[in-house]
């Protein structure tokens, strides 16, 4: 459907890859990730909350949920009770184990346990509440549809034409970039715990996977992340390209970013 003309264009097209780069990048990689998931560095409030609200409109659920998952994960690495270990097959990992029913991942002491911090926070409490997280990402569509329609009706010729601009906008610069962004983000879960090399000898089977690293703009390198969960760097050899720490060093250097967590000089195994 979105190869289809009255929802292509190129203009669309390029916006899905700045949108992989803004909501994915910088608000899962950067915000529900190293950020909330691990501190691995510190920022203005103002920033993290748009980091936070970016990652929303990734369509992930609310930040509190993604980092208790995520911080389960890292407990239970692989283990029985892991929220989404391939291990178990790799379409479990990859997208089953969210439209099953776990109770373990659906409790109120889900949160208690793995993102007390972030509910002590009156922020976070708001966006978990009554799917507030669900109507960002709605209203973020929105925005995207009148804008959409806005300019086109200054560039096209016809209202047909303005229409068929605006239709693409949204298909492919919220419907696309969603999805891209949620096969991404599952490839760290599933493939990267199933294929790749190992740098450091964790007691989980974390890959370091080339493809998902490059995809993801530097997650992929997940045994090294996985060997030091705290370091804002996952690529940990200078070949080992992550795009998303050279932005958190971007922001340090602009004084949005400190006490980042540089990797330690872990012997590799």
């Amino acid at each position: 459907m979105a190869f289809e003309p009255r929802f292509f264009s190129w203009t669309a097209v390029t916006m899905c890859i700045v949108g992989l780069y803004v909501f994915g990048t910088l608000g899962v990689n950067l915000g529900f990730h190293r950020l909330l998931s691990h501190r691995s560095f510190a920022c203005p409030r103002w920033l993290e909350h748009v980091l936070a609200i970016l990652g929303v409109c990734c369509l992930q659920e609310g930040p509190s949920r993604w980092v208790a998952i995520h911080r389960k994960h890292h407990q239970h690495a692989d283990d029985p009770i892991d929220p989404h270990s391939p291990l178990v097959t790799l379409v479990w990992g990859h997208v089953g184990w969210l439209v099953t029913e776990n109770r373990e991942s659906d409790s109120l002491d889900l949160y208690d346990t793995h993102a007390r911090d972030l509910l002590e926070q009156a922020f976070y409490r708001r966006v978990e509440r009554r799917y507030t997280w669900l109507w960002i990402y709605a209203a973020h569509a929105l925005l995207f549809a009148v804008a959409g329609t806005a300019i086109g009706w200054l560039v096209e010729a016809t209202p047909a034409d303005a229409m068929r601009f605006a239709a693409s906008i949204v298909v492919w610069g919220v419907f696309v970039r969603t999805a891209l962004v949620w096969h991404i983000t599952w490839s760290v879960n599933s493939l990267g715990h199933l294929w790749g090399y190992r740098t450091h000898a964790t007691p989980e089977n974390s890959r370091n996977n080339w493809l998902v690293a490059l995809l993801s703009n530097g997650e992929g390198w997940h045994n090294n992340h996985h060997a030091q969960p705290r370091s804002a760097a996952h690529g940990h050899r200078w070949w080992e390209l992550d795009v998303s720490y050279l932005t958190i060093l971007a922001l340090e250097a602009v004084g949005l970013a400190w006490d980042v967590t540089r990797p330690s000089p872990r012997r590799a195994s």
